[in-house]
């Protein structure tokens, strides 16, 4: 099946991206781009194949398709929390990332019927759960989706797709869970660090040009620091929040001038400064 060819050059792709360098938010938002441009293109090999039998297509639909599907919705779930993680104490981030497990409890809740026909590895209702053109009024809205394009989609393919998608989200959240709380068990005989006496003057925008900067250049670490813990590092030393610098960097990106003004000031200024004691 051509189908199984596109699934292996994903999943070479996926693993690429995750092993790859740049931050969570770099990857899920490039997870995004990367698990789109797959579905299309096995959107394109089912709208136009007759399955050769029942079983073929509720396989499809009930394995396949999730696979690539689940991933979009991991990677756009990820991005919306990370880009709204507070970054004060960890202690608040521990309370927002255990929010957010329960919040994805919910769906599992609400779905329990057949999470548990899922999960035990049921097939008596496959028939109608996994062969396009079935509808089940009982169902939650967001099942729904199929009505969009009922070639691709099938009224509990969707669902099987959250599954896999929330059971991923479940098991990084409690990983970034247990980081922090490790580092909140720090013995309380360990001397608080000294604030520091300096403050950033110029722009965030500026600051977090430079941080990215820093970050692509390797110069820290070799390459191996993580762009949230340079961040907190730079918000830590100069007394200043980024807020949401990701977005900002967004911003940057979206320059249609230059996209590098303040570095590009920074060596002018540079040169200048040298040039002067040239003279």
């Amino acid at each position: 099946m051509k189908y199984q060819q596109l699934l292996t050059e994903f999943e070479t792709q996926l693993d690429k991206l995750e092993n790859g360098e740049g931050d969570i938010l770099f990857k899920a938002e490039t997870g995004i781009v990367l698990v789109e441009k797959y579905i299309k293109k096995l959107q394109k090999e089912i709208v136009k194949k007759t399955f050769t039998s029942q079983t073929e297509e509720i396989y499809f639909f009930k394995h396949i398709k999730p696979q690539i599907f689940s991933k979009l919705i991991y990677y756009g779930k990820l991005f919306n929390i990370e880009s709204k993680r507070p970054r004060v104490s960890n202690m608040a981030q521990v309370k927002y990332l255990k929010h957010q497990i329960d919040k994805l409890q919910i769906f599992f809740n609400d779905n329990l019927e057949f999470y548990n026909y899922y999960r035990r590895g049921a097939m008596s209702l496959d028939e109608h759960y996994f062969i396009r053109g079935n509808r089940d009024l009982r169902l939650p809205l967001e099942s729904f989706h199929f009505l969009i394009d009922d070639q691709f989609s099938t009224c509990q393919d969707g669902t099987v797709a959250n599954i896999m998608a929330y059971d991923m989200l479940i098991v990084y959240l409690k990983r970034e869970v247990d980081t922090l709380d490790k580092i909140i068990e720090i013995p309380e005989n360990i001397p608080m660090q000294k604030p520091s006496k300096l403050f950033w003057t110029g722009s965030k925008t500026e600051l977090i040009e430079l941080l990215y900067a820093l970050h692509a250049s390797s110069a820290i670490n070799s390459g191996t620091v993580d762009i949230k813990e340079l961040a907190s590092h730079f918000e830590h030393f100069y007394n200043v929040d980024l807020g949401n610098y990701y977005h900002t960097f967004i911003e940057i990106r979206s320059r249609k001038t230059s996209r590098t003004k303040f570095l590009e000031r920074l060596i002018e200024m540079l040169n200048q400064r040298m040039n002067s004691l040239d003279e």
